[in-house]
């Protein structure tokens, strides 16, 4: 019996991993003002979704994992700062994403950076970076540090 209950609790725990769900925003001053209210960082991921091959391997490899779902959950507002070749994007999307890699001088694809919740950078990942999930939290704690 003790055995079954163990069990139970070790699938609900692995379903509560898997049930948390994070919200990709697409405009900073909400993602802004949503990281002030809640006391979160601000992850925004620059990336050519539908064609950008290291783009689509990290988030497979990292960001789509339950590990760092929950992760984000905890600690992030999330936003996605797309620059796709086939799917369509409004013109306004288009400049706002356009202005922000120049502001932040986005070289390549994938490009994290990190803000404090007072729109300070304080952190930074160009290019692909093995290690899953476990790697890329081990660098947004490092980012965590200096907020």
């Amino acid at each position: 019996m003790k055995k079954i209950g163990i069990a139970l609790l070790a699938c609900w725990t692995l379903l509560q991993v898997q049930g948390a769900e994070v919200t990709w925003l697409t405009d900073l001053p909400t993602a802004q003002a949503k990281a002030k209210a809640e006391n979160k960082m601000v992850l925004m991921d620059f990336t050519g979704s539908d064609w950008c091959g290291w783009c689509i391997k990290f988030k497979k490899e990292a960001l789509d994992t339950p590990e760092f779902k929950e992760y984000a959950a905890k600690n992030l507002v999330l936003l996605e700062l797309d620059f796709p070749r086939k799917k369509p994007q409004s013109a306004e999307v288009k400049k706002a994403n356009e202005a922000l890699s120049k502001k932040f001088k986005v070289e390549g694809f994938p490009a994290f950076i990190v803000l404090s919740k007072d729109g300070t950078e304080i952190g930074r990942q160009d290019g692909y970076a093995p290690g899953g999930a476990k790697a890329f939290i081990a660098k947004l704690d490092d980012s965590k540090k200096k907020d």
